[in-house]
């Protein structure tokens, strides 16, 4: 990753590059795409899950102390203390944040909401479609989301298609199928096939990415799981199982998340060739991750402990109104036991935005925006 000296004019690179491209964003008075239409989990949800019957507390944010740096004050359904990452893409693209969820839409307003982007993302929801049910009880899995997407398309009819094909398709997913499968096996590491887990992973990740293809969209940011066993629950099961790796985070977890991201850049390059016109971005976030915890790139101090929940090893306990609050929430890393805060979501976002190539591959999206 190189010295921290070198981190860090990286990150003021990043920083210039992405004011630039704002500047340019805010001077055309558009944004750099029609639409953005955002896909995954906890990391992009903007309000799905609360719209979502059957949906248990412990998988929505809708109460506080969430949304407490949100413009309003007020939670959304945003795994937050404010924005998440699908708002700081949508912001370094030119929107005001991250399009409405989908459940928070009448039923006349979805195909005029289309024009600009719709939010699809499910807290809980994996690449798998058993992944969040044990946990939430039920979810919109990638494939119930797909299919919500797919319908809106077919609904709208002429236009669709070069209305797709346009916009920006954004993912970010596959956390929670690691965290599951990391929990639930690491006793049964004699009988376990992580490859072919991780196999399991990439051929639905590859069939969801052909499903969208053929609805028309061509242009796609993929985000790949950080070190998921570094998120304060995480550390937490591994050190009670006596596992944790150099960063004192749970080291199952981490190997999963560091096996799967070249295999999804493997499967995109494949991909590609076989689909005229398709271009992608995907983000190296395990990588990423080992330079915010060696510090070479990090705004933030406190990169193992949640700033809600205060109370139990790593603050890992359930953040609530009850819930202890850190008073200096842009100096951690973690808003509560598994989610970033708005400031650690906007260091992924920058990279994804305007990446050089240390972290994203083949090309950022502001490139891919523009193609």
């Amino acid at each position: 990753m190189g010295s921290s000296h070198g981190g860090a004019s990286a990150l003021v690179a990043l920083c210039f590059l992405a004011e630039l491209a704002l500047r340019g964003a805010g001077a055309a008075g558009e944004p750099l795409v029609p639409a953005i239409f955002v896909f995954g989990d906890s990391t992009v949800d903007v309000g799905n899950n609360n719209f979502l019957p059957g949906c248990k507390a412990d998988c929505r944010a809708n109460y506080p102390l969430y949304g407490v740096d949100y413009p309003s004050g007020e939670p959304t359904g945003r795994f937050s203390n404010g924005y998440n990452l699908a708002d700081h893409i949508a912001r370094f693209l030119g929107f005001p944040e991250s399009p409405p969820a989908y459940g928070s839409l009448p039923l006349e307003g979805i195909i005029g909401q289309m024009m600009s982007g719709i939010n699809f993302a499910s807290g809980g929801s994996g690449l798998q479609d058993v992944t969040g049910k044990a946990l939430c009880g039920r979810v919109h899995s990638m494939s119930d989301q797909l299919d919500r997407f797919t319908s809106v398309v077919q609904m709208m009819g002429n236009g669709s298609y070069d209305l797709a094909s346009r916009s920006l398709v954004f993912i970010s997913v596959g956390s929670n199928d690691l965290f599951e499968y990391a929990g639930g096996n690491a006793t049964l590491a004699p009988t376990r096939n992580d490859t072919a887990f991780l196999q399991g992973l990439v051929a639905s990740y590859r069939s969801y990415l052909q499903e969208l293809y053929a609805a028309g969209a061509r242009k796609f940011s993929i985000v790949s799981p950080s070190l998921v066993g570094c998120c304060p629950t995480q550390r937490f099961a591994g050190w009670l199982k006596n596992d944790t790796d150099g960063y004192g985070c749970f080291g199952t977890a981490n190997n999963l998340s560091r096996q799967l991201y070249p295999m999804v850049l493997s499967m995109l390059e494949d991909l590609s060739l076989g689909l005229d016109g398709m271009n992608y971005s995907i983000c190296d976030s395990a990588a990423l991750a080992d330079s915010v915890f060696n510090r070479t790139v990090s705004p933030m101090a406190v990169l193992d402990t949640g700033c809600c929940g205060g109370s139990g090893r790593f603050g890992s306990a359930k953040c609530d109104k009850s819930a202890t609050l850190c008073p200096n929430r842009a100096d951690y890393l973690f808003w509560d036991g598994f989610h970033p805060t708005e400031t650690a979501s906007a260091v992924p976002a920058l990279a994804i935005f305007a990446d050089p190539g240390m972290f994203v591959h083949p090309i950022n999206i502001s490139t891919l925006a523009a193609l």
